[in-house]
């Protein structure tokens, strides 16, 4: 079969050199940099070849059980550059001792672990920290998350996720920020950030990994490994940003996708990592493929044998196998058909070997791990506290009408609803790392905690997620009957969502329908609280209760964060990083999308684009979020009508609490050009800040918005264009408040993706 050229310059998209990162990664010292060099030259062709082998060293329910005496002599040959799936200081310190000690170059091992939301303290997952919409408790439970992974002997976590989803179908939806570009960057740089510290050789610092690179998140039907098929420029514009602001706030390493985009597989796209990612942005860290796919790439039918699979990854830009064994095994036979792959394997053995210097690896191969600190500081008061922020932080209030939350002291006998209620493995998420059952703090007894003396709470749980067994619905009817007020919880389960969990129907699982339908019909009040890793579809319950919380998974401190939610202790203020759909088949309806010829009407007599079944747009759309205060917008100004290609305006406006209560507001800016070489979408974010404010309190918030970030993506790179740009502020996508103009004075070149470019913001 052919394999083609190296770098297919159609899809380096001609951009050039004008894309270039500059470099955010600590650059090796002049002798560290003569070291990795001395070290590669030493190096029989076997060694290096190990040094791009990374095996499983266990399972991820049983860690370090595959560390047997095979594996520890191929150690000892230099046969391993990493393992994942091991933990635990003691055992990855002699693990260790082993490579440094025993082996010819005693190279130092890399150890890894998938730490997607917390270790052993798990908080909320991220989809549920993107709602916060605040960067800094996301990068400080990131940070919280190094301080135990790196305790526990591990160097690399396999995140953030910075795929951008925009079908809540795709179970990985819960791994990532939602749908909006803007967004992702800046939860993807702050996670970076939490996971690196200031610099990789500081305390407590491990490597993060932006994944998946490229388009996993645009698999076709929502349905997880399947196919991309999207245009350069959407390409550039939604699903690359994310990964460009990770690279620039300083990823050590990255993580190819499962799925093809256009085709090419991304573990064989060399266009799109050798070309892009390391060339254009020229990016220098290791890029690590998924589990298998190196071997996949047979059955995606680019490759016959195991021998081209490993060298298609290899032209590509994969510097390390993940799990497969394909390089181990293949890739040394693949340089004796083709020698001129020694050059790329000798980039890529660099690569490895930075990273491990950049660490301090090789200074002292035991900096990390420390037995006595794990013992004692595994979901420690500090960490759980910061775990109660931030799960106090994602909950987002869809509906509250009547002003039924918080809840009222007259409410003196609550019925707790649902079988999830009492699901505290739920709250630990898709990706528990260490995490504990016995560590989380359940919903029930927070309840009776934090509610007024005399309060009596039951609970029922009626029907689960599960089953379609309604015989407990009857006995929770009962005792809705019999409350003042009800707390319905129905959602998904964690195992609902996450790898491989795709869903094409996002309604109620099991018999919780039934349950909702039957215990809204007692004409009791009721809050529902919605657990899960998606948008959830169920217009019965979510349009009929006058109260309804998006309490996602929100970790160990999920049932103290609930209850100062409900009993007003803390006000909610987060914001859908994704909206919700009316009905599964809406699916994917994103708020950023391109205006047509025929735009959506309500008359149904006129032939628009919509759906005849169903209303116009989501549900609750992207940004929504209420809170127990009002607030009011106003005074908005640019501090300049027109700006050059490389200006900025300052966009200001005052904000209000008008409401009695303490709370936070999700202020939020949304741009769009209104006439453009081609049609651009209706809004997109570019900027928002989180404001707690006092009763009466007002704050002045100032966005500096530069030209460059209204760049559309074209053939030649990131194009500015001359004309009006549209300014909206407000609390939601679609609850715009402010509206104001400014002109970009004359045509030019951005160089960085428009949605990466991060927005500074003031507050007086």
């Amino acid at each position: 079969m052919g394999q083609g050229p190296l770098i297919d310059r159609r899809a380096l998209l001609a951009a050039g050199a004008a894309l270039g990162l500059a470099p955010v990664l600590p650059a090796l010292a002049a002798g560290q940099d003569a070291r990795v060099r001395d070290l590669l030259r030493q190096m029989t062709l076997d060694e290096k070849i190990g040094q791009t082998h990374q095996p499983a060293g266990g399972r991820q329910k049983a860690l370090n059980s595959k560390i047997d005496a095979t594996a520890l002599d191929l150690v000892r040959k230099g046969g391993v550059g990493s393992y994942l799936h091991v933990a635990g200081a003691a055992f990855l310190r002699e693990l260790q001792r082993t490579a440094v000690e025993e082996s010819r170059l005693k190279i130092p091992l890399l150890f890894a672990i998938d730490v997607v939301h917390g270790f052993r303290t798990l908080y909320p997952v991220p989809l549920a920290m993107a709602a916060t919409f605040d960067p800094e408790i996301v990068r400080a439970t990131a940070r919280m998350a190094a301080v135990e992974t790196a305790v526990s002997g591990l160097h690399w976590t396999f995140a953030p996720m910075v795929d951008i989803a925009r079908d809540p179908r795709w179970g990985r939806i819960v791994e990532g920020a939602g749908e909006d570009p803007y967004l992702g960057s800046v939860m993807a740089a702050a996670q970076v950030r939490g996971f690196q510290g200031e610099g990789l050789a500081g305390k407590d610092s491990i490597l993060a990994c932006a994944k998946h690179f490229g388009a996993y998140g645009a698999a076709a039907g929502g349905r997880d490994y399947d196919s991309a098929e999207l245009s350069d420029r959407t390409l550039n514009e939604v699903y690359l940003p994310p990964f460009h602001a990770a690279a620039k706030a300083g990823a050590g390493t990255m993580m190819t996708a499962f799925n093809d985009l256009n085709g090419e597989p991304t573990t064989a796209n060399a266009a799109l990592v050798r070309g892009v990612l390391k060339t254009q942005w020229t990016w220098p860290g290791l890029v690590v493929s998924d589990w298998n796919a190196i071997l996949e790439l047979i059955n995606h039918g680019v490759a016959e044998t195991p021998v081209q699979a490993a060298a298609l990854a290899l032209k590509a830009g994969v510097d390390m196998d993940m799990a497969s064994g394909v390089y181990a095994a293949h890739l040394k036979t693949a340089i004796a058909q083709d020698p001129s792959l020694l050059p790329l394997l000798d980039q890529a053995v660099t690569r490895i070997l930075t990273a491990k210097m950049r660490l301090g690896l090789f200074d002292d191969p035991y900096r990390f791990g420390d037995p006595e600190r794990e013992k004692t500081i595994f979901a420690g008061p500090e960490h759980r506290a910061i775990a109660r922020e931030a799960a106090r932080k994602a909950v987002v209030l869809l509906k509250n009408d009547g002003g039924l939350l918080p809840i009222a002291p007259t409410a003196r006998k609550i019925a707790v609803v649902g079988a999830l209620a009492t699901d505290s493995l739920s709250q630990l998420g898709s990706w528990k790392a260490r995490g504990q059952v016995a560590d989380v703090a359940p919903l029930l007894p927070a309840l009776k905690a934090a509610a007024p003396a005399g309060t009596e709470i039951v609970h029922v749980a009626g029907a689960g997620p599960r089953s379609d067994d309604e015989t407990g619905i009857p006995a929770a009817v009962e005792a809705a009957r019999a409350a003042d007020l009800v707390l319905l919880m129905v959602g998904e389960d964690f195992d609902h969502s996450g790898e491989s969990r795709s869903r094409s129907d996002l309604s109620l699982p099991g018999a919780q329908g039934a349950l909702a339908r039957a215990v809204l019909a007692t004409g009791k009040p009721v809050v529902v609280l919605l657990p899960s890793g998606r948008p959830l579809v169920a217009p019965e319950v979510l349009e009929k209760a006058p109260a309804v919380l998006a309490t996602w998974f929100l970790g160990v401190e999920a049932g103290p964060a609930l209850a100062d939610i409900l009993f007003g202790k803390s006000a909610p203020g987060g914001r859908l990083p994704v909206g919700f759909p009316r009905a599964t088949g809406q699916s994917p309806t994103y708020y950023a999308h391109v205006p047509t010829g025929r735009p959506a009407d309500p008359d149904l007599a006129k032939d628009t684009v919509r759906y005849h079944d169903v209303d116009i747009g989501p549900l609750f759309p992207f940004g929504h979020g209420l809170s127990y205060a009002a607030f009011a917008y106003s005074d908005l100004a640019l501090d300049r009508e027109s700006i050059a290609p490389t200006g900025a305006v300052k966009v200001s406006m005052t904000l209000t609490n008008t409401g009695a209560l303490e709370a936070d507001e999700v202020v939020q800016l949304y741009v769009r050009d209104p006439l453009a070489s081609v049609a651009r979408p209706v809004k997109e974010l570019r900027g928002f800040v989180r404001v707690t404010l006092k009763p009466g309190e007002k704050r002045r918030v100032t966005f500096t918005l530069s030209a460059a970030q209204l760049a559309i993506w074209s053939p030649d790179g990131w194009r500015i264009e001359a004309g009006k740009v549209e300014v909206m502020v407000g609390s939601s996508s679609a609850d715009i408040r402010l509206r104001g103009a400014f002109t970009i004075a004359a045509s030019g070149k951005g160089r960085d993706p428009a949605a990466a470019i991060l927005t500074p913001v003031g507050l007086a």
